[in-house]
């Protein structure tokens, strides 16, 4: 990466993290102006339309920005290699604290936006992460068999199923502010549910 791509990058960064935090701040998206997110990020208004052509999509981006971090600390997380118990404890404590960072009202937001928006690329974006965060599930719960910590009778298609209906059940706004503070006991329901004899 030459000097100039640098620049361009670490201005797109500011602005991501500016732009985050002002939409997390509380006040509504659709009070968070340009020329704030410009002021925030130290930059002038016309290089945010340059880098990302309009509010709509600056707005995806922070969201996109936000899912691949969150998804890139918990395969590395995964990676590491730690036992079952470990590592599933782990992601829900990466888990808790990318849902200490982000303000209840801008999870809801953020879902309305893209229904009210009809977006299907924030859509799209949301199944891409909810699919390789099945599958990293799928290789942890693999490893869960090996280690005798998951029941042999669970399939995997069950599983993922299992798993998939209970990520779209916290996902949804009326569910998500109330389980926000929950993720650690229901980490730890979820590990003692999937122990071998448990019937």
């Amino acid at each position: 990466m030459n000097g100039f791509e640098k620049r361009t990058e670490r201005k797109k960064r500011q602005v991501l993290d500016a732009a985050f935090q002002l939409l997390n701040s509380g006040d509504g998206f659709d009070r968070v102006t340009v020329d704030e997110i410009a002021r925030q990020a130290g930059v002038g208004k016309t290089t945010i339309f340059k880098y990302f052509g309009s509010k709509d999509n600056l707005i995806r981006e922070v969201f996109r920005d936000f899912l691949r971090r969150m998804g890139e600390e918990a395969k590395q997380i995964v990676a590491e290699n730690r036992p079952f118990e470990e590592t599933l404890i782990a992601l829900s404590r990466n888990k808790i604290r990318y849902l200490e960072q982000i303000n209840p009202r801008f999870y809801l937001e953020l879902m309305e936006y893209a229904t009210k928006k009809d977006d299907d690329g924030l859509s799209l974006m949301m199944r891409e992460y909810q699919e390789k965060n099945l599958n990293l599930m799928l290789d942890l719960f693999h490893r869960g068999r090996k280690e005798g910590k998951v029941d042999l009778k669970y399939s995997d298609e069950f599983l993922l199923i299992f798993f998939e209906a209970l990520v779209e059940g916290i996902s949804n706004p009326r569910i998500y502010p109330k389980m926000q503070h929950y993720t650690a006991l229901w980490t730890e329901v979820l590990i003692k549910g999937l122990a071998p004899g448990n019937t």
